[in-house]
């Protein structure tokens, strides 16, 4: 599916500064395995082998996450639309769940207008209206992500999450560098 380039903000610019960090965040492909289902009586499971479990990879990115306080959370998952962003932030541990600031999808929006976008253009358009200092997306969704954006973008792992060598390593290379004290520059 093509989606018109006029239909989205191109940006002319990355926003402003103002900000926080924020990490957007989605679950299915990044917390545990991709192939999270929902049914009405039980909720959400994996459709996966037995070795993955629903949010098996949290206390990972707990740990990646400690050494910077200043990241806060923007869920990106469409959990969100199911539970809501409280609902959906209750599933993470304490330390996650009180960095969490908000959701790309909210109750005012236009919900298909907004499943019709790709995943990236979601995240872009919660950038230009959050304008965070700076920002990092973890998602398995890869397709579609706005050229301006790749730079910001971590694609994890389908199965694995951000537990696969090369994806935690990435993350953790593009976080530093986001969270890295600004160098004055010289007058």
């Amino acid at each position: 599916m093509r989606f018109p380039r006029d239909q989205y903000e191109v940006p002319q610019k990355p926003p402003g500064g103002r900000g926080e960090f924020i990490l957007y965040l989605d679950f299915d492909g990044v917390l545990h395995h991709e192939n999270c289902l929902w049914h009405p009586k039980k909720g959400a499971y994996l459709s996966a082998p037995s070795v993955y479990v629903l949010f098996q990879h949290v206390g990972l990115l707990e740990e990646i996450l400690a050494p910077y306080p200043e990241v806060r959370i923007v869920l990106s998952t469409s959990w969100v639309r199911t539970y809501g962003c409280d609902g959906t932030a209750k599933r993470l541990p304490e330390s996650l769940r009180a960095r969490v600031i908000g959701a790309t999808f909210h109750s005012a929006m236009n919900e298909s207008k907004f499943t019709d976008a790709p995943r990236g253009m979601q995240v872009w358009s919660d950038v230009l209206r959050r304008q965070p200092r700076d920002w990092i997306a973890l998602d398995d969704d890869y397709l579609h992500w706005p050229a301006w954006c790749l730079d910001k973008y971590v694609r994890t792992h389908e199965h694995e999450g951000i537990s696969d060598p090369a994806v935690e390593a990435e993350f953790r290379k593009k976080l530093a560098l986001m969270c890295a004290p600004a160098v004055p520059e010289k007058t």
